[in-house]
Protein backbone atom coordinates (compact mmCIF):
# COMPACT_ATOMS: atom_id res chain seq x y z
CA UNK A 1 0.00 0.00 0.00
CA UNK A 2 3.07 2.39 1.50
CA UNK A 3 5.48 2.53 -0.87
CA UNK A 4 8.94 4.09 -1.04
CA UNK A 5 9.48 7.94 -1.96
CA UNK A 6 12.68 9.08 -3.32
CA UNK A 7 14.18 12.17 -4.53
CA UNK A 8 17.52 13.86 -4.85
CA UNK A 9 20.73 12.12 -5.34
CA UNK A 10 23.02 10.78 -2.48
CA UNK A 11 25.41 12.64 -0.60
CA UNK A 12 23.86 16.01 -1.95
CA UNK A 13 22.44 18.55 1.12
CA UNK A 14 19.03 19.79 1.37
CA UNK A 15 17.61 17.82 -1.99
CA UNK A 16 15.23 15.74 0.10
CA UNK A 17 11.36 15.37 0.98
CA UNK A 18 11.31 18.34 3.42
CA UNK A 19 8.87 18.70 6.23
CA UNK A 20 5.69 21.19 5.14
CA UNK A 21 5.36 22.71 8.21
CA UNK A 22 7.28 25.98 9.34
CA UNK A 23 6.92 27.58 12.59
CA UNK A 24 3.37 26.72 14.40
CA UNK A 25 1.29 24.09 14.12
CA UNK A 26 1.97 20.83 12.00
CA UNK A 27 -0.13 18.89 9.58
CA UNK A 28 -3.69 19.81 7.81
CA UNK A 29 -5.09 16.18 8.89
CA UNK A 30 -6.63 14.96 12.13
CA UNK A 31 -4.38 12.20 11.74
CA UNK A 32 -0.71 13.76 10.83
CA UNK A 33 -1.60 16.04 13.84
CA UNK A 34 -2.53 13.42 16.45
CA UNK A 35 0.61 11.13 15.93
CA UNK A 36 2.90 13.97 16.45
CA UNK A 37 1.46 15.10 19.09
CA UNK A 38 1.48 11.32 20.67
CA UNK A 39 5.51 10.95 19.69
CA UNK A 40 6.12 14.85 21.77
CA UNK A 41 4.31 13.20 24.46
CA UNK A 42 6.48 10.14 24.66
CA UNK A 43 9.93 11.54 23.35
CA UNK A 44 12.55 14.09 24.67
CA UNK A 45 11.54 17.21 23.26
CA UNK A 46 15.17 18.47 22.23
CA UNK A 47 15.97 15.65 20.41
CA UNK A 48 12.47 16.01 18.77
CA UNK A 49 13.51 19.68 17.58
CA UNK A 50 16.54 18.46 16.16
CA UNK A 51 14.60 16.11 14.03
CA UNK A 52 12.16 18.70 12.81
CA UNK A 53 15.12 20.84 11.51
CA UNK A 54 16.48 18.31 9.80
CA UNK A 55 13.21 17.26 7.95
CA UNK A 56 12.63 21.11 7.43
CA UNK A 57 16.02 21.04 5.62
CA UNK A 58 15.20 18.44 2.90
CA UNK A 59 17.87 16.48 4.23
CA UNK A 60 15.48 13.06 4.51
CA UNK A 61 16.68 11.45 1.16
CA UNK A 62 14.21 8.73 0.89
CA UNK A 63 11.06 7.26 3.33
CA UNK A 64 9.51 4.38 3.07
CA UNK A 65 7.16 2.70 5.03
CA UNK A 66 6.54 -1.26 5.37
CA UNK A 67 4.76 -2.90 8.04
CA UNK A 68 5.78 -1.49 11.60
CA UNK A 69 8.82 0.38 10.22
CA UNK A 70 9.72 3.34 8.49
CA UNK A 71 12.97 3.48 6.88
CA UNK A 72 15.22 5.64 5.22
CA UNK A 73 18.21 7.53 4.09
CA UNK A 74 18.98 10.93 5.91
CA UNK A 75 21.78 13.32 4.51
CA UNK A 76 24.24 14.16 7.67
CA UNK A 77 27.48 15.50 8.37
CA UNK A 78 29.05 12.59 6.21
CA UNK A 79 29.38 12.52 2.79
CA UNK A 80 26.88 9.08 2.05
CA UNK A 81 23.79 9.79 3.61
CA UNK A 82 22.90 7.43 7.08
CA UNK A 83 20.41 4.94 6.77
CA UNK A 84 17.86 5.81 9.93
CA UNK A 85 14.79 3.59 10.81
CA UNK A 86 11.61 3.99 13.15
CA UNK A 87 9.54 1.26 14.36
CA UNK A 88 6.50 0.86 15.89
CA UNK A 89 5.05 -2.08 17.79
CA UNK A 90 2.94 -4.43 15.46
CA UNK A 91 -0.72 -5.26 16.97
CA UNK A 92 -0.31 -9.05 18.16
CA UNK A 93 -3.61 -11.17 18.14
CA UNK A 94 -4.95 -9.60 21.15
CA UNK A 95 -4.86 -5.71 20.07
CA UNK A 96 -6.11 -7.34 16.67
CA UNK A 97 -9.25 -9.08 18.24
CA UNK A 98 -10.29 -5.50 19.83
CA UNK A 99 -10.12 -4.09 17.15
CA UNK A 100 -11.95 -5.90 15.04
CA UNK A 101 -14.65 -6.29 17.46
CA UNK A 102 -14.49 -2.65 17.89
CA UNK A 103 -15.27 -2.05 13.74
CA UNK A 104 -17.52 -4.79 13.76
CA UNK A 105 -19.61 -2.76 16.92
CA UNK A 106 -18.81 0.71 15.33
CA UNK A 107 -21.44 1.45 12.15
CA UNK A 108 -19.76 2.83 9.34
CA UNK A 109 -15.97 2.34 10.74
CA UNK A 110 -15.52 -0.11 8.64
CA UNK A 111 -16.69 1.28 5.55
CA UNK A 112 -14.65 4.52 6.09
CA UNK A 113 -11.38 2.45 6.25
CA UNK A 114 -12.53 0.42 2.52
CA UNK A 115 -12.78 4.01 1.26
CA UNK A 116 -9.18 4.66 2.74
CA UNK A 117 -10.60 6.85 5.58
CA UNK A 118 -9.23 5.93 9.14
CA UNK A 119 -12.13 6.94 11.97
CA UNK A 120 -10.62 9.09 15.07
CA UNK A 121 -12.00 6.82 16.83
CA UNK A 122 -9.43 4.25 16.11
CA UNK A 123 -6.62 5.97 17.50
CA UNK A 124 -6.39 4.52 21.18
CA UNK A 125 -6.39 1.61 19.32
CA UNK A 126 -3.52 2.03 16.36
CA UNK A 127 -1.58 4.87 18.08
CA UNK A 128 1.52 4.46 20.61
CA UNK A 129 0.41 4.48 23.80
CA UNK A 130 4.25 4.09 25.47
CA UNK A 131 8.33 4.26 24.34
CA UNK A 132 8.11 0.40 24.69
CA UNK A 133 5.53 0.34 21.94
CA UNK A 134 8.59 2.60 19.84
CA UNK A 135 12.18 1.95 18.84
CA UNK A 136 14.74 3.61 16.46
CA UNK A 137 18.07 3.14 14.67
CA UNK A 138 20.84 4.76 12.77
CA UNK A 139 24.04 3.95 11.28
CA UNK A 140 24.82 7.55 12.42
CA UNK A 141 27.83 8.02 15.64
CA UNK A 142 25.28 9.84 17.40
CA UNK A 143 23.42 7.11 20.28
CA UNK A 144 20.87 9.47 21.26
CA UNK A 145 17.33 7.82 21.26
CA UNK A 146 16.00 8.66 19.02
CA UNK A 147 18.83 11.06 16.76
CA UNK A 148 17.93 13.40 14.60
CA UNK A 149 17.75 11.49 11.37
CA UNK A 150 15.50 8.74 13.18
CA UNK A 151 13.41 11.70 14.78
CA UNK A 152 13.23 13.41 11.34
CA UNK A 153 11.97 9.98 10.06
CA UNK A 154 8.72 10.41 12.72
CA UNK A 155 7.47 13.90 11.04
CA UNK A 156 7.54 12.70 7.63
CA UNK A 157 5.61 9.59 8.68
CA UNK A 158 3.14 11.45 10.40
CA UNK A 159 3.18 13.74 7.08
CA UNK A 160 2.57 10.68 5.31
CA UNK A 161 -0.81 10.25 6.85
CA UNK A 162 -1.81 13.45 5.00
CA UNK A 163 -2.24 12.01 2.07
CA UNK A 164 -2.52 7.87 2.60
CA UNK A 165 -4.40 7.93 6.23
CA UNK A 166 -4.04 3.52 5.93
CA UNK A 167 -0.77 3.83 6.33
CA UNK A 168 -1.12 3.85 10.14
CA UNK A 169 -2.35 0.59 9.24
CA UNK A 170 1.25 -0.64 7.73
CA UNK A 171 2.99 1.12 10.73
CA UNK A 172 1.27 -1.38 13.32
CA UNK A 173 1.63 -4.38 10.90
CA UNK A 174 -2.13 -4.85 10.54
CA UNK A 175 -3.03 -5.23 6.25
CA UNK A 176 -6.62 -3.51 5.78
CA UNK A 177 -8.16 -6.69 3.53
CA UNK A 178 -7.07 -9.40 6.24
CA UNK A 179 -9.00 -6.71 8.86
CA UNK A 180 -12.08 -6.86 6.25
CA UNK A 181 -12.30 -10.85 6.36
CA UNK A 182 -11.82 -10.38 9.99
CA UNK A 183 -14.64 -8.46 10.48
CA UNK A 184 -16.75 -10.34 8.38
CA UNK A 185 -15.94 -13.74 9.99
CA UNK A 186 -16.46 -12.19 13.38
CA UNK A 187 -19.98 -10.73 11.98
CA UNK A 188 -20.83 -14.44 10.89
CA UNK A 189 -19.93 -16.10 13.87
CA UNK A 190 -22.23 -13.46 16.07
CA UNK A 191 -25.08 -14.17 13.83
CA UNK A 192 -24.90 -17.86 13.69
CA UNK A 193 -25.04 -17.64 17.75
CA UNK A 194 -27.66 -15.06 17.38
CA UNK A 195 -29.50 -17.74 15.28
CA UNK A 196 -29.05 -20.66 17.80
CA UNK A 197 -30.17 -18.58 20.31
CA UNK A 198 -33.44 -17.15 18.16
CA UNK A 199 -31.97 -14.33 16.71
CA UNK A 200 -32.39 -10.49 17.86
CA UNK A 201 -36.76 -11.38 17.90
CA UNK A 202 -36.63 -14.89 18.86
CA UNK A 203 -36.73 -16.25 15.06
CA UNK A 204 -35.99 -19.82 15.16
CA UNK A 205 -35.62 -20.40 18.55
CA UNK A 206 -36.74 -23.83 19.82
CA UNK A 207 -39.71 -23.64 21.73
CA UNK A 208 -40.85 -25.73 24.44
CA UNK A 209 -43.23 -28.74 24.14
CA UNK A 210 -46.65 -27.48 24.07
CA UNK A 211 -48.78 -29.11 27.47
CA UNK A 212 -50.64 -32.39 26.82
CA UNK A 213 -54.25 -32.19 25.51
CA UNK A 214 -56.69 -32.01 28.59
CA UNK A 215 -58.03 -35.11 29.60
CA UNK A 216 -61.64 -36.29 29.44
CA UNK A 217 -62.03 -36.55 33.25
CA UNK A 218 -60.10 -33.03 33.62
CA UNK A 219 -61.95 -30.41 36.07
CA UNK A 220 -63.11 -27.00 34.32
CA UNK A 221 -61.47 -24.45 35.39
CA UNK A 222 -65.31 -23.12 36.35
CA UNK A 223 -65.82 -26.47 38.66
CA UNK A 224 -62.49 -24.73 40.07
CA UNK A 225 -64.48 -21.56 41.31
CA UNK A 226 -65.05 -20.39 45.00
CA UNK A 227 -67.55 -18.24 44.97
CA UNK A 228 -67.34 -17.39 48.52
CA UNK A 229 -63.33 -16.71 47.83
CA UNK A 230 -64.31 -14.86 44.51
CA UNK A 231 -66.73 -12.11 46.43
CA UNK A 232 -64.44 -11.61 49.24
CA UNK A 233 -62.22 -11.11 46.46
CA UNK A 234 -64.13 -8.69 45.00
CA UNK A 235 -65.71 -6.85 48.01
CA UNK A 236 -61.84 -5.41 48.00
CA UNK A 237 -62.70 -2.71 44.58
CA UNK A 238 -65.88 -2.29 45.90
CA UNK A 239 -69.93 -3.66 46.69
CA UNK A 240 -71.21 -3.31 43.23
CA UNK A 241 -71.20 -7.72 43.11
CA UNK A 242 -74.45 -8.40 41.71
CA UNK A 243 -73.95 -10.67 38.54
CA UNK A 244 -70.00 -10.68 38.95
CA UNK A 245 -70.00 -14.50 39.54
CA UNK A 246 -72.05 -15.03 36.45
CA UNK A 247 -70.34 -12.76 34.25
CA UNK A 248 -66.70 -14.56 35.21
CA UNK A 249 -68.50 -18.03 34.74
CA UNK A 250 -69.62 -17.05 31.30
CA UNK A 251 -66.30 -16.37 30.62
CA UNK A 252 -64.65 -19.26 31.80
CA UNK A 253 -66.95 -21.59 29.68
CA UNK A 254 -66.07 -19.40 26.57
CA UNK A 255 -61.97 -19.68 27.41
CA UNK A 256 -62.65 -23.43 27.34
CA UNK A 257 -64.20 -23.63 24.20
Amino acid sequence: MTGRTRRGGTGRTGPGIALDSQHGGFGRSWWARRMVSVMEELLDQERLRKGRQVARAGKVLSVEITPGLVRGDVQGSQIEPFRASFSMRALDRYDRAELVEQLRSTPGSLSALATGAVPAELAERLLPSDTGDLDFDCTCPDFSWPCSHAAALTYLAAQRLETEPLAILTLRGVDLNMLIDAVGAAGTSANAAGSAAGGHFGEGAALPALPPERADDAVPATGLLDAALLRSALRVFGPELDGAEEDLAYLYRRMMR
